[in-house]
C-alpha cells in the first residue's frame, strides 16, 4: 500500500466507517424491532447494563441528546418495563435511572448479539490484525477522554 497523507487517510476512513457501521448496525436493528426499542434506548440499556444506575441529565450528556429528549427514552423503557426512575432521597429534583430485571436481561441479550457480530465480521482477519485493530482502537479511546 502507497503511503497516504493525513487528508487522503481521513477521505478513505470517512468513506470506510459508515459502510462499516451501517452493517454493524444492520444486524442489530432485527433485534430492536422485535423488543419494540430504537437505538436512542439500546444506548441507554446498554449504558445502564455497564454503569448502573445513572442520573438522568447525565444520561442526557452521555448519549448527546437533550433532557427533554432523554425523559422521552425513558418513559418509552419504563413503560416497556425495561427501566424504572428512582428519586434521590436527599434531593427530589433529582432522578436516576435504573434497569428492572427485564431490562437487565435484554441489555445482556443485545450485549451477547453484538458479540456475535462482532466475532463474525472480525473472523474474517487474521489474529495479529485483530490485535492492532484493537490496540489502535483503545488509543484513539484514551485519546478521546482527554479531548
Amino acid at each position: 500500500m502507497s503511503e497516504l497523507s493525513i487528508s487522503q487517510f481521513a477521505d478513505r476512513v470517512s468513506e470506510l466507517m459508515p459502510v462499516i457501521m451501517r452493517e454493524f448496525v444492520k444486524h442489530q436493528v432485527t433485534e430492536f424491532e422485535k423488543l419494540k426499542i430504537t437505538m436512542p434506548q439500546s444506548f441507554v440499556l446498554d449504558i445502564l447494563s455497564r454503569k448502573g444506575e445513572w442520573k438522568m441529565s447525565d444520561l442526557a450528556k452521555f448519549i448527546n441528546v437533550t433532557t427533554a429528549a432523554m425523559t422521552g427514552i425513558i418513559d418509552r423503557l419504563v413503560k416497556g418495563g425495561f427501566a424504572v426512575r428512582v428519586h434521590d432521597p436527599d434531593d427530589r429534583r433529582i432522578i436516576r435511572v435504573k434497569l428492572t430485571p427485564k431490562g437487565a436481561k435484554v441489555a445482556n441479550d443485545m450485549i451477547s448479539r453484538r458479540k456475535e457480530i462482532t466475532i463474525s465480521m472480525f473472523g474474517t482477519i487474521s489474529q495479529d490484525e485483530r490485535e492492532e485493530y484493537l490496540k489502535i482502537l483503545s488509543h484513539i479511546h484514551e485519546h478521546l477522554k482527554e479531548v
